[in-house]
């Protein structure tokens, strides 16, 4: 057994399995039981636990199966390697009906926000969320919705609520002038998804590098591998093992 089988067995499928489907599927979990409502009598207890499982079983067959007909090239500094993997977990998500990144995000947003009342709390809430997912406020929009959210509360002389429809058609007034002096539109929104989408490529593939260049290390300290070369990571082909 060579040194790329042996490490492609056992290390290589754990890590890229656990990267590539680990966050997908803990939303689906949750959005499959949110989605459930009340249970029927004969679905209670194990008979409604099988059948979420039995559903999330099918999504991670469905993912592995599209996982196995094409080749990744584990190089986050290619970005045509990128562009491919980005693709791929694009096919994923589509044929298996898994979230993408921003799915993901608005169903925290939707859980995390929904029993929030004023719009401060919210806008706080929002920059928790994008800290936690590891989102860079590059344009500085967050303090310039503040600015925006002070200046209204500051016009209605109270709070502003959520509920409360004047006020947040006011908000939302400012932050079409805030959108407008950064350039962004509406219907760029798709062209921010791509890039988003490209940014946790490259950042899984970094992640799966750092995990195959640890994994082989340690083997290499083996006495039955210490004069083999270790194998470029981006020729390692992973289809075979998972």
């Amino acid at each position: 057994m060579t040194f790329a089988t042996r490490f492609l067995s056992r290390s290589t499928r754990q890590a890229y399995a656990a990267q590539s489907l680990r966050s997908e599927y803990g939303i689906q979990f949750r959005s499959f039981a949110k989605g459930a409502g009340p249970a029927p009598t004969a679905l209670k207890g194990d008979e409604m636990l099988k059948g979420i499982f039995l559903e999330v079983k099918k999504k991670f067959e469905t993912a592995l199966g599209i996982l196995r007909q094409e080749k990744i090239t584990i190089d986050p500094d290619d970005p045509a390697a990128v562009a491919q993997y980005a693709k791929l977990m694009k096919t994923v998500r589509e044929k298996a009906d898994l979230f993408s990144e921003s799915q993901r995000i608005k169903y925290t947003i939707e859980t995390r926000t929904q029993d929030i009342a004023d719009a401060r709390s919210y806008l706080l809430a929002l920059k928790d969320i994008r800290m936690k997912r590891g989102l860079v406020d590059e344009l500085g929009a967050e303090a310039m919705m503040m600015d925006a959210l002070d200046k209204v509360e500051k016009e209605l002389k109270k709070p502003l609520m959520r509920n409360n429809k004047e006020g947040i058609a006011l908000l939302m007034t400012e932050f079409d002038k805030i959108n407008q002096k950064l350039g962004i539109r509406r219907d760029d929104l798709p062209k921010y998804e791509e890039q988003l989408e490209l940014k946790i490529a490259k950042a899984q593939l970094e992640e799966l590098k750092k995990d195959a260049l640890e994994a082989m290390e340690t083997q290499k300290k083996r006495e039955e591998f210490k004069d083999e070369e270790m194998p470029d990571v981006k020729s390692l082909d992973i289809r075979n093992f998972i």
